[in-house]
C-alpha cells in the first residue's frame, strides 16, 4: 500500500474513490456550493450597495477582498465539481488526480486582509470561505498526494503525548 492510499484510508476506507461516494463529500459539496451561491448573491446585491457607501480606502480594500474571495470560491467550486464528475462516472479518478485539478496547500494560508472598515457580512463570507478552502486543501493533500499537513501531524502527536502523560501519572 502506498503513502497516498494509507493516508486516504484515514478519510474513507477506499481512498479517493470511497471519499467521492461518501456522505462527507456530499455534505462538503452542498456546503461549498451554498457558500458560492450565498457569496454571489451578497456581492451582486447587498454587498454592491454596501461598497458604494464605503470611504475610498475601504472601497479599494473591499474590491481586493471580494476578488480574492471570488477566486478562492472558484477554486473550491472547481475542486468539488471535478470530484462530483468522478462520483457520477463522468470523469476517471486517474484524470481527476492530475496536478491541474489539485489545490495548492500554500494558497490556503496566504489570504490575509485588513477587515477594518469592511462590511461585517463580507468578513463573515471571507472567513467561511477560508475555513472551507483550508479543509478542502487538507482533504486534497491527503487524498491525492498522500500529504498529511504538519498541523494535523502535530495535533495528533500532541494528543498522543497528553494521553501518555495522563496514563503515566496514574502509575
Amino acid at each position: 500500500m502506498d503513502a497516498m492510499s494509507s493516508n486516504a484510508n484515514e478519510i474513507t476506507p477506499n481512498g479517493p474513490a470511497g471519499f467521492v461516494q461518501s456522505e462527507l463529500f456530499a455534505r462538503t459539496f452542498r456546503e461549498g456550493m451554498a457558500l458560492v451561491e450565498e457569496t454571489a448573491n451578497y456581492l451582486d446585491g447587498e454587498g454592491r450597495e454596501a461598497s458604494k457607501q464605503l470611504p475610498r480606502d475601504a472601497a479599494l480594500t473591499y474590491a481586493g477582498a471580494s476578488m480574492r474571495l471570488t477566486t478562492q470560491l472558484m477554486q473550491i467550486a472547481s475542486w468539488l465539481l471535478v470530484l462530483r464528475a468522478v462520483r457520477e462516472g463522468e470523469m476517471a479518478l486517474s484524470e481527476a488526480s492530475e496536478s491541474k485539478y489539485r489545490l495548492s496547500p500554500t494558497e490556503a494560508s496566504k489570504v490575509e486582509f485588513k477587515s477594518e472598515g469592511l462590511p461585517e457580512m463580507l468578513v463573515t463570507l471571507i472567513d467561511a470561505a477560508q475555513q472551507l478552502y483550508n479543509r478542502i486543501s487538507r482533504l486534497d493533500g491527503e487524498l491525492f498526494t498522500g500529504q498529511v499537513s504538519a498541523e494535523v501531524k502535530n495535533d495528533a502527536a500532541a494528543q498522543q503525548r497528553t494521553l501518555l502523560k495522563a496514563f503515566a501519572s496514574r502509575k
